[in-house]
């Protein structure tokens, strides 16, 4: 099989996480307009969270960051690695089905551990109704996560990049069949969870059949291939899905202020566009690409690969990062601000979005480090790391909850990922030359900062002196338009300017 273009593949990745994560951006505007902050919006948030939740942990946290590597030697080794999927497939399939059975009976239990302060009014109870109908999304969401992660390994990205943008599409398509029989929202949101759930799995399972890929469902046997699977995937549980255990604790200490959940996840939607265009898409590309040259011996190879992961990451994310701090406000003022979500939401939500627009380089600089040890099969080091990571985000957000607030929930998750970040780069320290920074990312670094910096002044005059028209209801939309234009064009004139990046690298890239 052909080597991955790292820089093809991201931009592959990257452009349909766009897509999806725009069309999850027009869902919620759709959904804060449809249910505001009030409680069928948060009963909602909770219970769409929790297989979401556990999905991130099993199947693209844990099982993939496990497997991936397993499956591509395998692939790379002339081993039968479609024998190895279809079992991990079946065995994944029992689990869950076991799982799903379990966690809707226990739903009551499983909203009070995410949401303890709806107990005791009416937020509890629809949770409860709507989780109940949703919990099976992570049987299907999580085998879909399997077969992608199978196409990724044969390096091909399209099929499942376009899986998010079909479950976007299908909730707003929902929504607004909803409202035109004048169903009852929360109810119609919570069916049409499983349903994106068939949907995708079924085109995920397609896909990999015109590849040339069968998974027969069978009963599932415990060979020695999954008993390793098993024993890597463990430690990986908590260090894969650290930050959503972070998010839980977050969830905890802000569902005591009404309203506080509904804008924790709206603005966690408006940071996770950039997250997930530029880590998520680098993670994905990353970890088969560098698993391919260990195995191989390409330690240069990594090196380029990890060195070129990351520039292109923080050139992308330190501006955006910038950006949410500095214009939090008119972006959720324009963005949300109408139907039931009110001016006190959209200022609740900007500081939550501010707070959360620190950490963002943070988050992405995880799905660029972790890969160096899962490629190694390292997987207790990442997950000693989460351990401390989560101490120090439920200290930090139980403790300053009496001095903050339900602000205490985003700081804390920010503050827990550059500790994670810290713990990740000291780690590495000691591998291998493909784990070192060469000479041009040294180089770039300082002047991504320098022009993202200049980028955030120009920003902050610019949304003063739009601020006026970023008022008007007619014309807040090309206004706000305009100014995410400003920012990009005095980004890339500093960047340029500073030599943070050239423009010719990437197309040459691409050429390549």
């Amino acid at each position: 099989m052909s080597q991955i273009r790292l820089m093809r593949s991201f931009l592959t990745v990257g452009g349909w996480t766009l897509l999806s994560r725009g069309a999850g951006f027009a869902r919620d505007v759709m959904m804060a307009a449809y249910l505001g902050s009030g409680p069928v919006a948060e009963a909602f948030l909770v219970a769409f969270s929790l297989p979401n939740m556990f999905r991130r942990f099993f199947a693209e946290g844990a099982f993939n960051m496990a497997f991936v590597p397993m499956f591509s030697k395998k692939l790379e080794g002339g081993e039968d690695a479609q024998g190895f999927a279809r079992d991990a497939f079946n065995g994944m399939a029992g689990l869950l089905i076991v799982f799903t059975v379990l966690g809707t009976l226990a739903m009551p239990w499983l909203v009070w551990l995410m949401a303890s302060g709806f107990a005791g009014d009416a937020r509890f109870d629809l949770a409860v109704t709507f989780g109940r109908i949703s919990f099976s999304y992570i049987l299907f969401i999580s085998l879909v996560a399997l077969l992608s992660g199978v196409l990724n390994a044969y390096g091909r990205f399209t099929e499942a990049s376009f899986v998010p943008v079909l479950m976007n599409l299908m909730f707003i398509a929902a929504m607004l069949i909803a409202d035109r029989m004048g169903w009852d929202m929360g109810t119609a949101l919570s069916w049409t969870v499983p349903v994106t759930g068939i949907a995708q799995l079924a085109f995920t399972w397609v896909s990999a059949h015109r590849a040339g890929l069968r998974f027969t469902p069978g009963w599932p046997r415990l060979t020695p291939d999954l008993k390793r699977l098993a024993i890597i995937a463990g430690p990986a549980l908590l260090a894969g899905g650290v930050v959503q255990i972070n998010l839980l604790v977050g969830r905890q200490v802000a569902s005591f202020t009404e309203g506080a959940v509904a804008w924790l996840s709206y603005a966690d939607r408006l940071y996770q566009l950039p997250l997930g265009v530029v880590g998520i898409a680098i993670g994905t590309v990353l970890l088969p690409d560098l698993s391919r040259r260990l195995r191989a011996g390409d330690a240069e190879g990594g090196r380029a690969s990890f060195n070129r992961g990351t520039e292109i990451s923080l050139a992308l994310t330190v501006p955006a990062a910038v950006a949410l701090v500095v214009i939090a406000l008119p972006l959720c003022s324009v963005l949300f601000q109408r139907g039931a979500f009110g001016p006190q939401d959209t200022v609740n939500t900007a500081l939550v979005l501010a707070a959360y627009g620190l950490g963002l380089p943070a988050f992405v600089l995880h799905k660029v480090l972790q890969p160096l040890f899962f490629a190694r099969g390292d997987t207790r080091r990442p997950f000693n790391y989460a351990v401390v990571a989560m101490i120090v985000n439920a200290a930090f957000a139980i403790g300053m909850m009496p001095v903050i607030g339900f602000l205490a929930a985003a700081l804390a998750t920010t503050v827990s990922g550059w500790v994670m970040v810290a713990q990740l780069w000291f780690g590495s320290r000691g591998m291998g030359p493909e784990a070192q920074l060469d000479p041009r990312m040294k180089s770039r670094l300082p002047r991504i900062v320098l022009a993202s910096a200049i980028m955030g002044a120009v920003l902050y005059a610019a949304s003063l002196a739009l601020a006026p028209v970023l008022a008007m209801p007619t014309i807040r939309y090309p206004a706000l338009a305009l100014l995410v234009a400003v920012g990009i064009v005095a980004y890339l004139a500093a960047g340029t300017a500073s030599r943070a990046f050239n423009l010719a690298d990437f197309r040459a890239a691409l050429r390549r």
